[in-house]
């Protein structure tokens, strides 16, 4: 089955392979990379049906207009820029800490813990795939909420209920031997981070 389940990840590359040609291009690249309106106009009435679009349009040239009075600037030259130091340190910030959040670690060990929680070895592939399926239902919840709650509340959030989750997690592992039901506990432990990480980090 699981080879079967790999595979299949393969079969919506092969759409979008089969059905991307059939697509308009972006109105925006068009207008703003190409700079041919005429083809601009195709692709909006493409994609939104007959009728007056020339706000759109008005507004993709507005686009334009801003993108050219900006300077690019390369990668020196964004780290000694002053004004944009806080979004560097805020952007590396949140980069390091989800590289180190202890994701991988949940993923490497979660394994262990159901083998541990004695869970049957034909079972335990179907939990972890279980796992996984929680963090995508949990990312698809985390695009709803950020709209409502905001960046910044899920993140530190999200960060906090994993530290306490991980803590929680580390207190059952080290006392799994002592309590036959702290087995069950981790697993529901690690899904619940994992749950945190998809809606927060």
């Amino acid at each position: 089955l699981w080879p079967w389940l790999l595979a299949s990840s393969g079969l919506s590359a092969l759409v979008q392979l089969v059905t991307l040609p059939f697509f308009p291009d972006s109105p925006s690249y068009l207008l703003i990379q190409k700079g041919n309106e005429e083809a601009c106009r195709k692709a909006i009435r493409k994609l939104w049906g007959e009728g007056d679009h020339q706000a759109e349009i008005d507004d993709i040239m507005k686009e334009k207009g801003a993108m050219t009075s900006t300077k690019t600037l390369r990668v020196l030259e964004v780290l000694k820029e002053r004004s944009l130091r806080w979004q560097l340190y805020i952007l590396m910030t949140v980069m390091t800490t989800l590289q180190l959040c202890g994701i991988n670690a949940i993923y490497f060990y979660s394994f262990e813990v159901f083998h541990t929680a004695k869970f049957e070895e034909y079972l335990i592939p179907y939990v972890s795939l279980g796992v996984g399926l929680c963090e995508c239902l949990s990312s698809i919840l985390c695009s709803t909420l950020i709209d409502r709650f905001g960046r910044k509340v899920l993140l530190w959030g999200g960060y906090s209920l994993m530290c306490s989750v991980l803590a929680l997690l580390t207190m059952t592992l080290s006392l799994q031997h002592r309590f036959f039901w702290m087995h069950y506990f981790s697993v529901i432990l690690i899904f619940l981070f994992v749950v945190f990480y998809g809606i927060g980090p």
